[in-house]
């Protein structure tokens, strides 16, 4: 398999984060949360089920490889 170059597909912002927490707290949060929550966000999120799920979306059904 021909190695891809790093590249990012999906990514948060402090955009992101600011206006989650402008909507559950009500508040903006300080840069020292900013670094706490974008340091500890990405242990929330199960990015294998993501792209797993968006090949399923994504791939005709006939493109996916034989489990048998």
């Amino acid at each position: 398999m021909k190695t891809v170059p790093r590249k990012t597909v999906y990514k948060l912002s402090i955009e992101d984060l600011q206006y989650v927490a402008s909507e559950v707290l009500e508040r903006e949060l300080t840069s020292e949360e900013i670094a706490a929550v974008g340091n500890t966000v990405g242990d929330y999120l199960d990015w294998f089920q993501a792209i797993e799920s968006a090949i399923y979306r994504c791939i005709p059904s006939g493109s996916h490889a034989s489990t048998t």
